[in-house]
Protein backbone atom coordinates (compact mmCIF):
# COMPACT_ATOMS: atom_id res chain seq x y z
CA UNK A 1 0.00 0.00 0.00
CA UNK A 2 2.51 2.32 0.56
CA UNK A 3 4.34 2.04 -2.77
CA UNK A 4 0.95 3.31 -4.00
CA UNK A 5 0.96 6.14 -1.60
CA UNK A 6 4.10 6.98 -3.15
CA UNK A 7 3.18 6.37 -6.51
CA UNK A 8 0.00 8.86 -5.85
CA UNK A 9 2.74 12.22 -4.30
CA UNK A 10 4.72 11.15 -7.23
CA UNK A 11 1.92 12.15 -9.51
CA UNK A 12 0.51 14.75 -8.18
CA UNK A 13 3.91 16.49 -7.86
CA UNK A 14 5.57 15.45 -10.98
CA UNK A 15 3.10 14.05 -13.72
CA UNK A 16 0.23 15.94 -12.52
CA UNK A 17 1.85 19.63 -12.39
CA UNK A 18 3.59 19.16 -15.83
CA UNK A 19 0.20 18.26 -17.85
CA UNK A 20 -1.99 20.26 -15.68
CA UNK A 21 -3.73 22.00 -18.38
CA UNK A 22 -4.88 18.06 -19.86
CA UNK A 23 -6.29 17.71 -16.77
CA UNK A 24 -8.15 20.53 -16.33
CA UNK A 25 -9.59 21.02 -19.66
CA UNK A 26 -10.74 17.24 -19.09
CA UNK A 27 -12.38 18.26 -15.96
CA UNK A 28 -14.30 21.49 -17.38
CA UNK A 29 -15.55 19.21 -21.08
CA UNK A 30 -17.23 16.22 -21.37
CA UNK A 31 -15.26 12.90 -22.42
CA UNK A 32 -14.88 11.86 -25.72
CA UNK A 33 -12.63 8.70 -26.75
CA UNK A 34 -13.02 7.80 -30.27
CA UNK A 35 -11.89 4.22 -28.91
CA UNK A 36 -13.28 1.45 -26.90
CA UNK A 37 -10.83 -0.98 -24.96
CA UNK A 38 -11.87 -3.81 -24.22
CA UNK A 39 -9.27 -5.66 -22.70
CA UNK A 40 -8.54 -8.45 -19.77
CA UNK A 41 -8.19 -8.03 -16.05
CA UNK A 42 -4.44 -9.51 -16.03
CA UNK A 43 -2.07 -6.80 -14.17
CA UNK A 44 0.58 -7.01 -16.69
CA UNK A 45 -1.64 -5.11 -19.43
CA UNK A 46 -1.90 -0.90 -19.70
CA UNK A 47 -4.09 -0.11 -22.45
CA UNK A 48 -2.88 3.40 -21.98
CA UNK A 49 1.15 2.21 -21.81
CA UNK A 50 0.80 -0.08 -25.01
CA UNK A 51 -1.44 2.75 -27.25
CA UNK A 52 0.88 5.22 -25.75
CA UNK A 53 -2.40 7.50 -25.36
CA UNK A 54 -3.36 10.25 -22.82
CA UNK A 55 -6.23 10.53 -20.63
CA UNK A 56 -9.38 10.58 -22.01
CA UNK A 57 -8.20 9.08 -25.27
CA UNK A 58 -9.51 5.59 -24.72
CA UNK A 59 -12.56 4.04 -22.72
CA UNK A 60 -11.71 1.22 -21.04
CA UNK A 61 -13.50 -1.91 -20.03
CA UNK A 62 -11.97 -4.92 -18.49
CA UNK A 63 -12.72 -8.43 -16.84
CA UNK A 64 -11.42 -11.62 -16.91
CA UNK A 65 -10.44 -13.34 -20.28
CA UNK A 66 -11.57 -9.89 -22.09
CA UNK A 67 -15.19 -11.73 -22.52
CA UNK A 68 -18.29 -10.43 -23.94
CA UNK A 69 -21.61 -11.52 -22.32
CA UNK A 70 -24.47 -11.60 -24.48
CA UNK A 71 -26.36 -8.54 -24.60
CA UNK A 72 -29.42 -9.93 -23.02
CA UNK A 73 -27.11 -10.60 -19.46
CA UNK A 74 -27.48 -6.71 -18.99
CA UNK A 75 -24.71 -6.97 -17.04
CA UNK A 76 -21.69 -4.29 -16.15
CA UNK A 77 -20.34 -5.12 -19.79
CA UNK A 78 -23.71 -4.70 -21.58
CA UNK A 79 -23.97 -1.10 -19.96
CA UNK A 80 -20.49 0.03 -20.71
CA UNK A 81 -20.61 -1.40 -24.68
CA UNK A 82 -23.96 0.53 -24.97
CA UNK A 83 -22.92 3.48 -22.93
CA UNK A 84 -19.76 3.94 -25.22
CA UNK A 85 -21.21 3.19 -28.79
CA UNK A 86 -24.69 5.21 -27.90
CA UNK A 87 -23.74 7.57 -26.06
CA UNK A 88 -19.78 8.87 -26.55
CA UNK A 89 -20.35 7.29 -29.98
CA UNK A 90 -17.15 5.95 -30.35
CA UNK A 91 -15.65 4.98 -33.95
CA UNK A 92 -13.90 1.96 -33.20
CA UNK A 93 -13.83 -1.18 -30.54
CA UNK A 94 -10.98 -2.78 -30.23
CA UNK A 95 -10.97 -6.49 -28.10
CA UNK A 96 -7.19 -7.10 -27.26
CA UNK A 97 -6.41 -10.68 -25.54
CA UNK A 98 -2.81 -11.34 -24.56
CA UNK A 99 -0.33 -13.76 -24.46
CA UNK A 100 0.07 -16.49 -21.23
CA UNK A 101 -3.68 -15.45 -20.41
CA UNK A 102 -4.29 -17.34 -17.05
CA UNK A 103 -8.24 -16.94 -18.10
CA UNK A 104 -7.70 -19.27 -21.36
CA UNK A 105 -5.32 -21.56 -19.28
CA UNK A 106 -8.06 -22.13 -17.27
CA UNK A 107 -10.32 -22.91 -20.32
CA UNK A 108 -8.09 -25.35 -21.29
CA UNK A 109 -7.55 -27.01 -17.91
CA UNK A 110 -10.96 -26.36 -15.61
CA UNK A 111 -9.31 -28.66 -12.96
CA UNK A 112 -7.66 -25.20 -12.24
CA UNK A 113 -10.84 -23.53 -11.08
CA UNK A 114 -11.44 -25.57 -8.07
CA UNK A 115 -12.91 -23.99 -5.25
CA UNK A 116 -13.73 -20.43 -7.94
CA UNK A 117 -17.13 -20.97 -8.53
CA UNK A 118 -17.65 -17.57 -9.68
CA UNK A 119 -14.86 -18.05 -12.06
CA UNK A 120 -16.01 -20.83 -13.69
CA UNK A 121 -19.40 -19.43 -14.37
CA UNK A 122 -17.62 -16.56 -15.86
CA UNK A 123 -16.32 -18.73 -18.13
CA UNK A 124 -19.02 -20.00 -19.84
CA UNK A 125 -19.09 -17.08 -21.35
CA UNK A 126 -16.32 -18.59 -23.54
CA UNK A 127 -17.83 -22.08 -24.18
CA UNK A 128 -17.54 -21.67 -28.01
CA UNK A 129 -13.88 -20.70 -27.90
CA UNK A 130 -13.62 -23.76 -25.70
CA UNK A 131 -15.21 -25.83 -28.59
CA UNK A 132 -13.75 -24.51 -31.10
CA UNK A 133 -9.79 -25.03 -29.72
CA UNK A 134 -11.02 -29.15 -29.07
CA UNK A 135 -12.87 -29.50 -32.29
CA UNK A 136 -10.06 -28.33 -34.42
CA UNK A 137 -6.67 -27.63 -32.69
CA UNK A 138 -6.57 -30.71 -30.97
CA UNK A 139 -3.11 -30.92 -32.59
CA UNK A 140 -1.82 -28.94 -30.80
CA UNK A 141 -0.32 -28.85 -27.11
CA UNK A 142 0.93 -26.78 -24.65
CA UNK A 143 2.12 -23.13 -25.12
CA UNK A 144 0.84 -23.42 -28.85
CA UNK A 145 -2.32 -24.56 -27.69
CA UNK A 146 -2.29 -21.51 -25.85
CA UNK A 147 -1.74 -18.90 -28.39
CA UNK A 148 -4.19 -20.59 -30.26
CA UNK A 149 -6.86 -20.69 -27.55
CA UNK A 150 -5.93 -16.73 -26.93
CA UNK A 151 -6.34 -15.96 -30.76
CA UNK A 152 -9.28 -17.71 -31.29
CA UNK A 153 -11.38 -16.49 -28.15
CA UNK A 154 -10.63 -12.67 -29.40
CA UNK A 155 -12.41 -13.59 -32.48
CA UNK A 156 -15.40 -15.26 -30.36
CA UNK A 157 -15.74 -12.45 -28.31
CA UNK A 158 -16.12 -9.87 -31.67
CA UNK A 159 -18.92 -12.26 -32.88
CA UNK A 160 -21.01 -11.53 -29.31
CA UNK A 161 -20.00 -8.01 -29.55
CA UNK A 162 -21.37 -7.90 -33.20
CA UNK A 163 -24.74 -8.90 -31.41
CA UNK A 164 -25.29 -6.12 -29.21
CA UNK A 165 -27.78 -4.04 -30.50
CA UNK A 166 -26.06 -0.58 -30.39
CA UNK A 167 -23.03 -2.51 -32.09
CA UNK A 168 -24.97 -3.69 -34.79
CA UNK A 169 -26.73 -0.75 -35.46
CA UNK A 170 -23.78 1.49 -35.47
CA UNK A 171 -21.68 -1.27 -37.76
CA UNK A 172 -24.36 -1.39 -40.03
CA UNK A 173 -24.66 2.56 -40.57
CA UNK A 174 -20.50 2.75 -40.97
CA UNK A 175 -20.52 4.56 -38.12
CA UNK A 176 -18.10 1.91 -35.48
CA UNK A 177 -15.00 -0.25 -36.54
CA UNK A 178 -13.89 -3.39 -34.63
CA UNK A 179 -10.66 -5.02 -34.46
CA UNK A 180 -9.57 -7.78 -32.63
CA UNK A 181 -6.05 -7.64 -31.43
CA UNK A 182 -4.05 -10.11 -29.14
CA UNK A 183 -0.76 -8.16 -27.30
CA UNK A 184 2.38 -10.70 -26.71
CA UNK A 185 3.62 -9.27 -23.12
CA UNK A 186 7.61 -10.42 -23.51
CA UNK A 187 8.19 -8.54 -26.41
CA UNK A 188 5.78 -5.62 -26.54
CA UNK A 189 4.44 -6.81 -29.83
CA UNK A 190 0.56 -6.03 -30.50
CA UNK A 191 -0.88 -8.28 -33.50
CA UNK A 192 -4.17 -7.53 -35.48
CA UNK A 193 -6.39 -9.83 -37.09
CA UNK A 194 -6.35 -9.30 -40.74
CA UNK A 195 -9.23 -10.29 -42.84
CA UNK A 196 -7.70 -10.60 -45.95
CA UNK A 197 -4.84 -13.51 -44.50
CA UNK A 198 -7.03 -14.82 -42.10
CA UNK A 199 -4.52 -14.43 -39.80
CA UNK A 200 -2.71 -12.34 -37.23
CA UNK A 201 -0.13 -9.99 -38.41
CA UNK A 202 2.07 -7.47 -36.76
CA UNK A 203 -0.08 -3.99 -36.09
CA UNK A 204 3.30 -2.08 -36.97
CA UNK A 205 3.08 -3.43 -40.47
CA UNK A 206 -0.90 -3.86 -40.98
CA UNK A 207 -2.05 0.07 -39.74
CA UNK A 208 -4.32 0.44 -42.43
CA UNK A 209 -6.19 -2.71 -41.79
CA UNK A 210 -10.03 -2.32 -42.21
CA UNK A 211 -12.85 -3.58 -40.11
CA UNK A 212 -12.94 -7.05 -39.38
CA UNK A 213 -14.81 -9.97 -40.60
CA UNK A 214 -16.15 -12.33 -37.71
CA UNK A 215 -16.42 -15.14 -40.72
CA UNK A 216 -12.57 -15.22 -40.72
CA UNK A 217 -10.57 -17.48 -38.53
CA UNK A 218 -7.10 -17.44 -37.13
CA UNK A 219 -5.52 -19.87 -39.50
CA UNK A 220 -1.82 -20.25 -37.96
CA UNK A 221 -0.26 -18.76 -34.90
CA UNK A 222 1.54 -15.73 -34.30
CA UNK A 223 2.26 -14.62 -31.02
Amino acid sequence: MQKLVQGIHQFQTQVFSSHKELFERLDHQDQTPETLFVTCSDSRISPNLITQTQPGELFILRNVGNLIPPYESMGGMAAGIEFAVASLQVKDIIICGHSNCGAMKALLEPGDLEGLPATRAWLAHARSTERIMWESYGHLKGHELLHATVEENVLVQLENLRRHPAVAKAVANGMLHLHAWVYKIETGEVFAFDPARGQYTSITGTAGLGPLDAEHRATDLSI
